[in-house]
């Protein structure tokens, strides 16, 4: 049986995503989201993966829903698997 699993690089690859799209820097997101710029980093690295309460403190500080960010990482998790 396969169990699926949520990669942590498509995390990160999406978060970075909006971010740039709104054209702030880590440092800036990570302000705003009350998360330590190195934790972000990482995060966007995929060498951590957010909890729900980081990812909803990161979706607010972007000012857009979290699942648009949910959404997107299904969408590439789809295409990554076919």
């Amino acid at each position: 049986m396969h169990v699926p699993a949520l990669d942590p690089i498509i995390v990160g690859e999406v978060i970075a995503y909006f971010r740039k799209q709104k054209g702030i820097s880590q440092e800036v997101l990570s302000g705003l989201s009350d998360i330590g710029r190195t934790h972000l980093s990482a995060i966007e690295r995929g060498e951590r993966k957010p909890t729900l309460e980081t990812m909803y403190c990161i979706s607010a500080a972007l000012d857009i829903k979290m699942s648009d960010i949910i959404k997107e990482i299904e969408n590439r998790l789809e295409n990554k698997n076919r």
